[in-house]
């Protein structure tokens, strides 16, 4: 597989937002599914909904999420549209907590660890899904980006402790590590396939704590905004915003460095590089 093209700015507005998704060339047909992070509950670093509205209303999009597998106010149909509105989503566009109905199974071939994946029922009313990832550090999987947001975003709430478990969802906190990053790549692989290419990919680097927006008790940024980052390839987004991080002169990077190697965040994007869907391999391109 060549390189895939990653677009680059140092700008952090919601213009910037529009003009990435419009460097990609594509037009996302149909009904449009915006996967984004909705918060948890006293978390202060997630992306408001003021600076993704602009991009969310040019695609005509619907917000989705799905429930989480631990406590918290996003972990029933219920506490997560309290969530929902509590932040704001449902005043800037529809909303759709995808598994409170029923989950959907996917299949996955040729995955490292599972072979199929459970995500919310409710993603086959989309024809094609624009990923707004707000790219930062995790306490399991060292780093979230759009492979994680694909993943363990998309997956219900039964899905993501299969994931996390590794294909066994009572091993959700007690699986091997490096199989959980792998079983990441696998469901991040069935979203894929699902869309058929129908999919485009903006990371955006700002509020880089080492803890994720489902924290509800998050560590500050130590490191500096870099930019907002888009391509149509989830593993080369991904592996260029890694290289970003490496290669800022902002001595704060050693808290999120320290975060994603202590994990092995960066085995997640080997994993799925080595499953096909995408490349590690990447032109940077400058807007």
């Amino acid at each position: 597989m060549g390189k895939s093209k990653v677009y680059f700015s140092k700008d952090i507005t919601s213009d910037m937002m529009i003009q990435m998704y419009k460097a990609l060339g594509v037009e996302l047909p149909g009904n449009v599914a915006v996967k984004l992070h909705s918060g948890e509950v006293g978390n202060q670093n997630f992306i408001r909904p003021a600076f993704l509205k602009p991009v969310i209303d040019y695609v005509h999009g619907t917000i989705v999420e799905c429930n989480t597998a631990y406590s918290g106010k996003r972990n029933t149909t219920k506490a997560h549209w309290e969530t929902m509105k509590l932040h704001g989503w449902t005043d800037i566009a529809k909303v759709d907590i995808m598994d409170e109905e029923k989950d959907l199974e996917l299949p996955i071939e040729g995955g490292k660890q599972i072979q199929k994946n459970y995500v919310g029922d409710h993603l086959s009313r989309y024809d094609s899904m624009l990923v707004l990832s707000h790219f930062k550090g995790h306490p399991m999987g060292g780093f979230g980006g759009a492979l994680k947001n694909i993943s363990i975003g998309i997956a219900s709430s039964y899905g993501k402790a299969y994931i996390h478990g590794a294909g066994v969802p009572d091993d959700i906190w007690t699986s091997d590590h490096d199989s959980f990053l792998e079983s990441m790549a696998d469901a991040a692989k069935s979203i894929v396939a699902y869309f058929g290419g129908k999919m485009a990919f903006i990371n955006v680097m700002c509020n880089m704590s080492v803890d994720c927006d489902c924290c509800a008790v998050a560590e500050d940024p130590k490191i500096g905004d870099i930019g907002i980052l888009a391509s149509l390839d989830p593993i080369a987004l991904d592996q260029a915003c890694l290289d970003l991080v490496y290669a800022s002169d902002d001595p704060g990077k050693a808290d999120l460095i320290e975060r994603i190697q202590s994990r092995n965040g960066v085995h997640t994007v080997e994993a799925a590089a080595q499953l096909g869907f995408g490349s590690r391999e990447y032109e940077l391109i400058n807007l």
